[in-house]
């Protein structure tokens, strides 16, 4: 692959990029327009249509790693271990 043939693919990869980060942020704004409606009405599940819309809470518990790692450090470096991946960026 050429030089101009990779310079010509990264700003396309940009361009498509940009578009999908607006068309996020489009959607976003839609989702939190039908959450303050969803508030608004006091309810939980909405139909509309076909579609049913649930904006409920929900309780899950997590684990405080950062607690347990000061409480219990050589516990945790016995449990942790180093792990490899590959990251892919391009700047200007």
């Amino acid at each position: 692959m050429s030089k101009n043939e990779m310079i010509s693919m990264i700003e396309t990869m940009n361009n498509y990029d940009e578009l999908a980060s607006k068309a996020k942020a489009k959607a976003d704004a839609i989702r939190e327009a039908i959450k303050e409606e969803m508030v608004r009405q006091n309810t939980e599940e909405l139909v509309a249509g076909a579609y049913i819309v649930r904006f409920t809470n929900v309780i899950s518990n997590r684990f405080d790693s950062t607690a347990f790692k000061r409480l219990y450090a050589d516990l945790y470096k016995d449990f942790t271990k180093p792990v490899s991946s590959r990251r892919f960026s391009v700047s200007c």
